[in-house]
Order: C-alpha cells, then structure tokens, then sequence
C-alpha cells in the first residue's frame, strides 16, 4: 500500500504535505484551545508534522494513519526527534474507514477527504471517532476565483470547476450536514510557494541522483512543466484551508 511515486519523490523532503507553514499549524492549534491529554486522531497523517508539534507545544495525544510508508516512518522519526514518542503513534494503513478504538477529542482529515470520497463522507467517518462535544477539522481546497473554463480549472489539476467550492460556499455546506463553522486557519501564498516550490529542488536532486530511474522521464517532465503551471493556474485560482466543525 503506498501513495503514487511521484508525491512520494517531489515531496520526500516535505515536512507538512499541504500549503500549511509551522506558524499555520500553531495557529491553528491555539485556536482550538487545545488541553493537555486532549487525544487526536489524524486520517491522512503524512510526516505526522501537525501531530507531533501539537503533543510537544500542547500536550496532546494521539494517532495518524497514512497510505505512504515513507511519509509514516518520517512521521516515527519526528516524533522521536521532537521527544513525543510516547505521546503519537502512526500507523501505516488505509485511512479509509478507519475508526478510533477510543473517542477522541479532534478528529482531523487535513488534506486527503478522498478517502471519504468527499467532504460530506469524511465528515461522516470522523464523527464515528469523535467523542461528544469534540471537534472535526476538514482541510479542503476552495476557489479563491472561481476559473472562468473549464481549462483552467484542469491547470489547478482539479478535473472540473464543480470540484471545488467558492470559500463563502464551502462554509455555508456544512450547515445542512449539520455542523457549524467554529473556527478556520486558511493558507496564505507564501504557504502555497513553500509547499509547491519546495518540490522542484527536491525533485531536480533526485533526477541528479538517479538518473538511470525508469521513472526519471515523469519527474523530469514534471520538473519542467510544474512552476510555469503553479504559478498561472493554482496560485492564482486555487485556496486551501482547515475548517473546525461542531455537530449542532
């Protein structure tokens, strides 16, 4: 079980696998208030960044569950790094109907509600995690201008307009699934330029390194083609955010 090669290549020296900076991610938990021993449970856990900070910086515990074995032992190694070990454990597995053994106080899908099959899905399953009173948090992309074609919404690599919602929209859909907004960290473009540009060194060493790859031709082409892309298409059109849900 892992993640196309090509995200486990381009974002092999990423920490945080979203537009998300350290500062977002330390917004974001001081604006959840977060209580020592609050426990997390974190679907799509990548690096495990969000995890281990917020267990250093504010005493939470909990688990991460990602579909990359490289990205879960990053995660182990920062959790040994930052002293959390015993606070975090990941989980290399399918985070899709995953449920916690133990209701949680966060229940977070940062980036990877495809595993719900959508915002409305994913909601659903981490409710089954959540204790009462607890929190969700969503990270989902929204149209910061909605594309005027359907060209340029496939230049955001979104495959229609209809993925993706205006950021007005996407807040007013989670009323009729019942929840209310209680809080949002939305990235900014310095955060989009650190997670996008970040992969073309990271992929401009690797082809260096391996050069005789079978796979070298993609991420060359990838290379080639992806900082004119970004900046036409994703960084002008395209925001992202962590949204915090209550049930009503």
């Amino acid at each position: 079980m892992d993640i196309p090669r090509i995200f486990t290549i381009s974002e092999s020296a990423h920490r945080i696998h979203n537009p998300f900076t350290p500062e977002n991610l330390a917004s974001l938990g001081a604006a959840l208030r977060l209580e020592t021993g609050t426990r997390v449970l974190d679907l799509g856990s990548g690096s495990g960044e969000m995890l281990c900070t917020w267990a250093r910086d504010y005493g939470v515990i909990g688990t991460g569950i990602d579909m990359s074995p490289l990205f879960t032992e990053h995660a182990k190694l920062r959790a040994e790094e930052l002293g959390v070990a015993d606070k975090v454990k990941f989980i290399h597995g399918d985070a899709a109907g995953y449920v916690a053994d133990e209701k949680v106080g966060v229940a977070a899908c940062v980036g990877a509600t495809w595993i719900g099959g959508g915002v409305a899905g994913t909601i659903e399953l981490l409710a089954r995690s959540l204790r009462t009173g607890g929190i969700i948090l969503i990270g989902e992309p929204y149209w910061r201008q909605v594309p005027p074609t359907e060209e340029v919404a496939r230049g955001c690599l979104a495959n229609s307009i209809s993925d993706f919602l205006p950021l007005p929209e996407l807040l007013a859909s989670f009323g009729p699934l019942g929840y209310d907004v209680v809080e949002m960290v939305l990235a900014n473009q310095d955060g989009w330029d650190r997670y996008e540009a970040a992969k073309w060194l990271t992929m401009r060493r690797w082809l260096e390194a391996n050069s005789d790859d079978e796979f070298a031709n993609e991420v060359r082409a990838q290379l080639t083609t992806e900082p004119v892309r970004y900046a036409t298409y994703t960084r002008e059109y395209l925001g992202w955010g962590v949204f915090a849900l209550m049930q009503r």
